[in-house]
């Protein structure tokens, strides 16, 4: 029989394929599996109205078989098969299996990662072979036909005599070359591996004959496929031992997860969801290389091994499996990301992972504050980010340790405790919470019985600046201008004070040039001599924090240098101002640098502050 020709499209496309230079090859054996699998459910739905189709559901399956002698791979399924008119359809038109992002990708001919880009179909198996056989017998016909290709030159369709249903897909896989080594194609394991990865949840059983080299004998593998996952079963029946083995194999993660999350929905978009949250962070997490998302399956065949359009990037840590029937194999990683169905299940994801986080908050409050501690950060940073367009979601998850409690409180547990007529929320920042804890106006407010929250992590001022309020309340930084607990009386006659020394802070204010926005005498401080404080929205934890960022913006907040009026260096400062102005000068500089050392920044000039010492400490 004289061969057949591919259409003008098809032969361009197959072209490429042939000679493709695509990283991912191994997804034709999952694409196959896939045929394979819908060609078994064909015949089943089939047999419901075609009474002359006697199946026996317990013999349904698939065979693999490597001949590695002769270079061959096989995949067989008893199905539904192909007439010789649904060969020339489904076999001699490639546009039936592709997707024009797929094509697109295709005419690149960049070095992709194949993996995402579906609907590659059968048309996959040019990449690792250069010649497929395809026998097929169509349940309850008579004949069976051969489709035969070697590439370019078109296709031959024969007579042959297999005489069960279904088909047998032979492919002879491409010698091995500089860049490619496509033995591994005809490894068991390697195969066995490959079916495990991308078609373990396939709803019938994959064997493999196994051939001994030596003696040509075959014998058949146990299942190497679940089938079952774990997530279609029904939650009431599943042991806590099992969700762990579950999340240790398939994660390699040997810490049992902190948090099981196993949902299901159905309507108008449907899926199972199972979830983890980790006890610890993986190893690279905090490193470029790591990537989050969750496995996406379409009826259980793999469809992505990390979507991240499935999780929002606050919550990265989350590990886990998205199966939804709703989603084809047939699409491309473009279209995935507009998928409506996709951005449908995502956001219910969210929603589920937050109420889950909420009620252990409620329920298990120690192991929230494990969770807290080693993920807090982002759940911050999801208050944080995009505006704080997730803050009236994410606000009342955030903890923080309480100078009054002892112990790490909620913002609604804080505001609990406000008298009526206190609209204020206290806090102080710091690298941690004994260095906090000695700040001279945490002091302050501590002798006042006033609550303060002690952040201790990078993000948390941002956080609280991006809240803005809680409850109405407002938030005031410890080391800023806002914080004042004086009388009215008490302000007047500061500021009285402030006024006479006007002329002698703008000498010393002289002596440190534009290192400080101000120098003034403060009453909040109990026993410490000095605080700096910031003016402004730009704070002196976030010039820490932004300054430390590996770019090249760079902030000065407008620090104030106040001393407390009530303290013995106030009358030594005046007493030097109208005694010993050279003196003055000496103790301006010491008085600042060491302000700057209380609130954790560094000193300019070290061995410059230390000769100062020195030299005062000798008289």
């Amino acid at each position: 029989m004289s061969k057949r020709q591919f259409k003008a499209e098809s032969k361009r496309l197959l072209d490429l394929m042939i000679n493709s230079i695509y990283t991912n090859k191994e997804i034709f054996l999952r694409e196959l599996i896939s045929n394979a699998n819908d060609a078994i459910d064909k015949l089943c739905y089939e047999a419901l109205t075609n009474k002359t189709l006697k199946v026996d559901k317990r013999k349904l399956g698939i065979k693999i078989e490597i001949d590695k002698e002769k270079r061959l791979l096989k995949i067989e399924d008893n199905g539904i098969g192909m007439d010789k008119e649904e060969l020339v359809d489904n076999l001699g038109t490639i546009a039936k299996s592709g997707s024009l992002a797929f094509k697109e990708a295709l005419e690149k001919k960049d070095k992709v990662n194949i993996i995402g880009q579906f609907g590659v179909g059968f048309y996959s198996s040019f990449m690792v072979a250069d010649e497929v056989i395809v026998e097929s017998k169509k349940a309850g016909f008579m004949k069976a036909y051969k489709w035969v290709c070697k590439g370019l030159d078109g296709f031959e369709i024969t007579d042959c005599d297999k005489q069960e249903n279904g088909t047998i897909i032979t492919l002879h896989i491409k010698e091995n070359n500089k860049e490619e080594k496509y033995d591994d194609f005809l490894d068991d394991f390697k195969i066995q591996g490959l079916i495990k990865k991308y078609s373990d949840y396939v709803a019938y059983p994959i064997k493999m004959n196994i051939i001994n080299e030596e003696t040509k004998e075959k014998s058949e593998t146990e299942a190497i496929n679940s089938m079952v996952p774990l997530w279609k079963k029904n939650q009431k029946k599943i042991k806590d031992e099992e969700y762990y083995k579950f999340y240790q194999e398939k994660f390699f993660d040997y810490t049992k997860p902190l948090k099981v999350i196993h949902t299901k929905a159905e309507g108008i978009v449907s899926y199972d969801a199972l979830m983890f949250i980790p006890a610890m962070p993986p190893y690279d997490f905090y490193t470029k290389e790591y990537k989050k998302g969750l496995e996406l399956y379409s009826n259980g065949v793999l469809i992505m091994e990390k979507c991240e359009d499935l999780l929002p990037d606050y919550l990265n840590f989350v590990k886990g499996v998205v199966d939804s029937p709703d989603l084809s194999l047939n699409i491309s990683r473009e279209m995935l990301q507009q998928n409506r169905q996709l951005m449908v299940i995502a956001k219910n994801i969210e929603k589920k992972i937050l109420k889950e986080l909420s009620e252990m908050l409620l329920n298990d409050r120690e192991k929230y504050e494990t969770f807290f501690k080693t993920f807090g950060v982002n759940i911050k940073y999801g208050i944080y980010d995009n505006y704080g367009a997730k803050k009236e979601d994410l606000k009342d998850l955030i903890i923080f340790y309480s100078s009054k409690e002892k112990k790490m409180v909620t913002l609604k547990e804080y505001v609990s405790k406000l008298t009526e007529d206190d609209d204020t929320i206290y806090y102080a920042c710091g690298e941690t919470v004994d260095k906090i804890d000695m700040i001279p106006q945490v002091e302050s407010l501590k002798e006042k019985n006033k609550q303060v929250l002690y952040l201790t992590d990078y993000v948390d001022e941002f956080v609280l600046k991006t809240l803005e309020k809680y409850d109405d309340k407002k938030f005031v930084n410890v080391s800023s201008n806002d914080f004042d607990l004086s009388t009215e009386e008490e302000k007047k006659l500061l500021e009285e004070k402030n006024e006479s020394s006007k002329e002698m802070f703008e000498f010393m204010k002289k002596e440190l040039g534009e290192e400080v926005f101000d120098i003034r005498y403060t009453n909040k401080l109990k026993n410490h001599p000095i605080c700096l404080t910031s003016k402004g929205e730009v704070t002196v934890e976030m010039q820490k924090v932004i300054n430390a960022m590996p770019t090249d913006e760079h902030i000065n907040a407008k620090l104030v240098l106040e001393i407390n009026e009530k303290h013995a260096i106030a009358k030594k400062i005046k007493y030097l101002y109208e005694n010993d102005k050279k003196t003055l000068k000496k103790y301006t500089k010491i008085l600042y640098n060491e302000a700057r050392l209380i609130e954790g920044l560094p000193v300019t000039n070290p061995t410059e502050l230390s000769n100062l010492v020195c030299e005062l400490l000798a008289k």
